[in-house]
């Protein structure tokens, strides 16, 4: 029945039993209040917005999104193989070696042979790569202020615990979907 027809009645949302709620876990939002498209929809727009946001205070140090997603991975993993920091990134070799390219003419990383393997380059932060890293940093963090502004330190905890709760979760179902039924990973 359509919602506006005079015999049409309010739903009342019905919470069913699962495995979930009978082991004692939080009970699951019914599938009638539609939780799941909406916890998705407002994931996705947080994301989305934080990432257009960041692009515009990064713009004044002339850095492109993908620019600084290798150079915020490589601060973390400083002496990365080439392939190694592709795979990582989830980019094909061709697209991360354009952007290697840029970054090294730029001055903020530089390319050098590997000890043991002579055709695999690392790929370190320069002098320069570091301050860069060090401007966006406190760039990143007046936006954190910014975007977390009226949310107290207790609720900005309970934030980061829950979205790495979500994160956990996301990580182990990604697991079981790679793993599949033809490679379990026994």
């Amino acid at each position: 029945m359509e919602s506006g027809s005079p015999a049409a009645k309010p739903r009342t949302p019905q919470k069913s039993e699962s495995p979930a709620r009978k082991s004692g876990a939080a009970p699951r939002i019914a599938q009638d209040e539609n939780w799941d498209v909406r916890l998705g929809f407002l994931m996705h727009d947080v994301s989305r917005l934080r990432r257009i946001v960041f692009d515009d205070f990064m713009r004044p140090l002339g850095i492109t999104r993908s620019q600084w997603w290798v150079l915020a991975y490589l601060s973390r993993h400083d002496g990365m193989i080439q392939s190694d920091l592709a795979n990582a990134l989830d980019l094909g070799k061709a697209a991360l070696g354009g952007l290697i390219d840029r970054l090294e003419a730029a001055g903020f990383i530089e390319r050098r042979p590997d000890g043991v393997d002579r055709r695999a380059k690392r790929i370190y932060l320069s002098l320069a790569g570091v301050h860069i890293i060090k401007e966006m940093t406190e760039l990143s963090h007046e936006m954190s202020e910014r975007i977390l502004l009226g949310i107290n330190d207790k609720s900005r905890q309970k934030l980061v615990e829950l979205l790495t709760a979500v994160k956990k979760n996301l990580l182990v179902i990604k697991q079981e979907n790679s793993a599949g039924p033809d490679n379990p990973d026994d």
